[in-house]
């Protein structure tokens, strides 16, 4: 048995990114020739390649690789990356990150992952802590204290809501809330720099619709001149059943300090246990070192499930050493 890489595309580009793929099989004899019958070639492991294409990020690519247990410490993992890591360069591109889980406190699963890619170049730049509210766990008296903070006044302030894309009345204004998360806390992981403008907010409203997905935004307006200056996002399976994800929270600084991301998130999750009766939790991901929106997750009652770390290699420094 042999081992052959095949290298694969993804047919269409969606409007900020496109893949790359490679497929690692083992074949009966040299690879070369055709597979035999009674013995096909089968999978043992895959790396994709996410090539974004906004202007902002076309120096960045993301990887995922996955090798099956039974057929690592065999070569293929570090295959496959070096045919991820030739892709990206011959893309043009300078930083490749990896997302490594701690799922479930598997430490071993997170060693041998950030061990592989440490000793082949990439570091630890953002550790992320993902939190999950178990609907089942909001009981009545919890429900009561949402609706609570919910209703809190906050002078100078109003929450409006909607479900998919934009209503065409707030959609500059809501574009430029989110420089909010133009700050957010990414430690020494490079995330490019995203434009967002009234196309980009209703093309990633789109995006979740193709996919079957539910779009809920609440966001929070100044009374002084109906301007947007926080909004929060949730993302319900089509069904309305399994979990539903928080796509970011923000408010711009200007505004921050005044309890509004609380407000907002209260309202979104008031909103979607009584619309979605069906879903089992809502889950959010946070950097370890954004204090404010863990505290308002704790205070909310979300719970840690587990940890994952990005990790991060810069292909433009090998470049420059080379030149």
């Amino acid at each position: 048995m042999s081992l052959r890489i095949t290298p694969l595309t993804e047919p269409d580009h969606g409007p900020s990114s496109h893949r790359l793929v490679w497929l690692a099989e083992e074949v009966p004899g040299d690879g070369t020739g055709p597979a035999v019958v009674d013995r096909p070639a089968y999978p043992v492991g895959s790396a994709s390649l996410r090539l974004f294409t906004d202007p902002g990020r076309a120096h960045l690519a993301e990887l995922d690789l996955a090798v099956h247990p039974s057929d690592r410490r065999a070569g293929i993992g570090t295959r496959l990356l070096d045919a991820a890591l030739a892709g990206a360069r011959a893309e043009g591109r300078t930083t490749v990150t990896a997302q490594v889980a701690m799922a479930g406190g598997a430490e071993d699963e997170y060693a041998y992952g950030a061990a592989f890619l440490t000793a082949r170049g990439f570091r630890a730049v953002l550790t992320l802590t993902f939190t999950r509210l178990a609907t089942a766990d909001v009981d009545p008296a919890a429900r009561t204290a949402l609706a609570e903070i919910a209703a809190e006044p906050h002078p100078g302030y109003r929450l409006t809501a909607w479900n998919g894309t934009v209503p065409d009345e707030l959609a500059e204004t809501f574009a430029r809330s989110r420089w909010a998360m133009d700050d957010m806390p990414m430690d020494e992981m490079d995330p490019g720099a995203v434009v967002w403008d009234v196309d980009r907010v209703r093309a990633v409203a789109r995006a979740v619709e193709q996919r079957g997905e539910l779009l809920h935004t609440v966001a929070a307006v100044d009374e002084a001149d109906g301007t947007i200056v926080g909004f929060t996002e949730l993302v319900v399976p089509g069904d309305g059943k399994g979990d539903g994800l928080h796509y970011g929270t923000g408010v711009l600084p200007a505004h921050r300090g005044r309890g509004l991301a609380r407000w907002m998130k209260a309202e979104s999750i008031r909103t979607a246990l009584t619309t979605h009766p069906g879903l089992a939790g809502l889950v959010a991901d946070t950097a370890d070192s954004n204090t404010p929106m863990r505290a308002v997750n704790d205070a909310l009652g979300y719970v840690p499930t587990h940890r994952a770390v990005y990790l991060q290699r810069e292909l433009g420094e090998e470049r420059a050493k080379s030149a």
